[in-house]
C-alpha cells in the first residue's frame, strides 16, 4: 500500500521554501536600509558645509552689528524707518570708517596724529609692548598676505621613517640660519596639526632635509584638514602617469638629497 508523503513543513502551498522567502525579505529590507543610509549620508555631505558656512557667517555679521551698530547715528540707521532689523549695518559702517581711517592716515595729517598716538603709547609701560607686538603681527600678516605660505613640503617627523606635512613660508635669516643651517639654507616651516590647521608648531629645517611637494597650499591644506581622506588627484588631471609606490616611496629621500635650487 502506497503512502503518501507529506510536504515538507518549510514549503508553502505555492510549493516555495518559507526559509528562503524570509531570506529573499531580509535581504530586502537590508538593501532597503542601506539605500536610506546612503542618501542620509549623503544629504550630510551636502547640508552640513552649507548649513556650518551660513552659521559662521551670521554670527560674524552678527558679531559687528552688536558692535558698531550702537555707534551709527540713527538717521542713517535703516532700522529706525523700518520695522524690522537689517543685518549687516554695523559690518557696513565697520568697513567704511576703517577705510576712511586708513585714507586719513595716508596724508600728513593723519600721519602726525598717529605718531602723537603713538608716543602717548610709548610711555605707557604695559600698553606699550602690547601695542608693538600687535602692530607687528598685522603689518606682517598685511604684508605677507598674498604669499603666507609659497610651498607644500614633507620632513621626517617626529622620528626617522615618519613623515609629516608641513607649508614653508621664508628663508630663515640671521643668528638662526647661522646656527641651524651652518653655512647651508634654512626654512621657515609650520606644521600643522590635524584637523585644526590653525594650530601647530614653527620649525626651522635645513633645506637639503625638506621634500617639496607638487601641491599647492590649498590642496596640502585640504589633505591635513581631512586626515588625508581627500587626496589631490593631479595625476590623472594633469595627463601626468601616476608613480608606482615604489618610485613614490623613494622621492622623499631622492629630494631631500638634492641639492636646493
Amino acid at each position: 500500500m502506497a503512502v503518501k508523503k507529506k510536504p515538507p513543513a518549510s514549503t508553502s502551498k505555492f510549493g516555495m521554501d518559507a526559509n528562503a522567502s524570509a531570506g529573499a525579505k531580509n535581504y530586502h529590507s537590508l538593501n532597503f536600509m542601506a539605500r536610506i543610509r546612503t542618501y542620509f549620508l549623503t544629504g550630510l555631505v551636502v547640508a552640513a558645509p552649507i548649513s556650518i558656512t551660513v552659521f559662521i557667517t551670521w554670527w560674524f555679521v552678527d558679531l559687528f552689528d552688536s558692535w558698531f551698530k550702537p555707534l551709527v547715528p540713527g538717521i542713517y540707521n535703516p532700522d529706525t524707518y523700518l520695522p524690522f532689523t537689517v543685518p549687516g549695518v554695523g559690518l557696513l559702517f565697520a568697513l567704511v570708517s576703517i577705510t576712511v581711517l586708513g585714507a586719513l592716515t595716508a596724508n600728513l595729517f593723519g600721519r602726525t596724529l598717529l605718531s602723537y598716538g603713538e608716543s602717548v603709547l610709548n610711555r605707557m609701560p604695559v600698553v606699550r609692548n602690547v601695542y608693538r607686538a600687535l602692530k607687528q603681527i598685522f603689518e606682517t600678516a598685511i604684508s605677507q598676505s598674498d604669499s603666507s605660505f609659497r610651498d607644500v613640503g614633507l620632513i621626517e617627523y617626529p622620528r626617522r621613517g615618519l613623515y609629516a606635512i608641513v607649508f614653508i613660508s621664508t628663508e630663515a635669516s640671521g643668528e638662526v640660519a647661522e646656527r641651524v643651517g651652518k653655512g647651508a639654507g634654512v626654512l621657515s616651516v609650520f606644521l600643522p596639526t590635524t584637523p585644526n590647521p590653525t594650530s601647530g608648531f614653527l620649525l626651522f629645517v635645513p633645506e637639503k632635509d625638506v621634500a617639496i611637494l607638487d601641491l599647492s597650499v590649498e590642496e596640502g591644506a585640504k589633505l591635513v584638514i581631512s586626515a588625508g581622506l581627500v587626496s589631490p588627484k593631479r595625476d590623472q588631471e594633469d595627463g601626468v602617469p601616476a608613480l608606482d609606490e615604489k618610485t613614490a616611496a623613494a622621492l622623499p629621500r631622492r629630494a631631500r638629497q638634492a641639492p636646493g635650487p
